[in-house]
């Protein structure tokens, strides 16, 4: 579950400090109002963090890993390694 970023719409607040992080689901709906403060909240676009790939993942690393092997002998036809 992403967590979001809101903060008040208008002035600030000594309860909530003026923003506050919310672990959410992707399927609902945005917060109105601060859960403390109960004053109107907006949520904030923040940045996304995505995964590196330091090298490409190869046959070997990914036995290791428990994945099942397959090599194209033709066409629709695949050959476990």
């Amino acid at each position: 579950m992403p967590i979001y970023v809101y903060e008040l719409c208008e002035g600030e607040c000594k309860i909530c400090g003026g923003s506050f992080e919310l672990r959410q689901p992707l399927d609902r709906e945005p917060c109105k109002t601060c859960p403390l403060c109960r004053k109107p909240v907006r949520r904030i676009i923040t940045g996304v963090n995505s995964p590196k790939l330091t090298k490409p993942v190869s046959v070997t690393d990914a036995k290791k890993a428990g994945f099942t092997i397959y090599k194209r002998t033709g066409k629709g036809e695949y050959e476990r390694q």
